[in-house]
């Protein structure tokens, strides 16, 4: 649930549809880091988390995509889809700093497609809520978390619990 989101203790609102379980996970289109397209419709099949941060060049971000890196190495079958709304050559930038190798990397920089097709679009600012998204094989959406403070970590034990489940 996306109610009472706050970023620095001031409510935010959040544009676009709120993503439930059990929704069918909405195409997106986004940008790959070499400036390509991507479009989410690419990882048909596969078991995805999708990891929201607003900005890579923030502590707590650069440790949600770093410990999601990480975990994308014991778990091959599971697809780990960061998503912000930094320019590509910055997101560049950031993965080769810290070898994000493990994971896809977009950016949602041109029409905040994921983040009004998921609900975390941040109207004041133009960029992501941090949150949590699992999509299963079946483009189900199986496990949202909207991080109620912007400014601190999503629960990841309780979302990398909730992936051995489906593995």
């Amino acid at each position: 649930m996306r109610e009472n989101i706050t970023m620095g203790g001031n409510p935010i609102k959040l544009l676009g549809n709120e993503i439930k379980v059990n929704d069918k996970a909405p195409e997106f289109s986004a940008v790959n880091k070499d400036m390509t397209p991507f479009n989410f419709s690419d990882l048909k099949g596969k078991l995805k988390i999708i990891s929201v941060v607003p900005s890579v060049d923030t502590k707590i971000c650069e440790f949600q995509t770093i410990s999601f890196n990480e975990e994308a190495t014991k778990h091959p079958e599971v697809v780990v889809l960061t998503i912000s709304v930094d320019l590509p050559f910055a997101q560049q930038r950031f993965c080769v700093a810290n070898a994000i190798e493990n994971s896809i990397v977009v950016s949602d920089h041109r029409a905040l497609d994921f983040g009004m097709k998921y609900g975390f679009a941040i109207d004041e600012i133009r960029l992501l809520a941090r949150g949590i998204v699992i999509v299963d094989q079946n483009e189900t959406v199986r496990y949202v978390e909207y991080v109620k403070e912007v400014g601190t970590h999503p629960d990841y034990d309780k979302a990398l619990e909730f992936v051995k489940t489906l593995v």
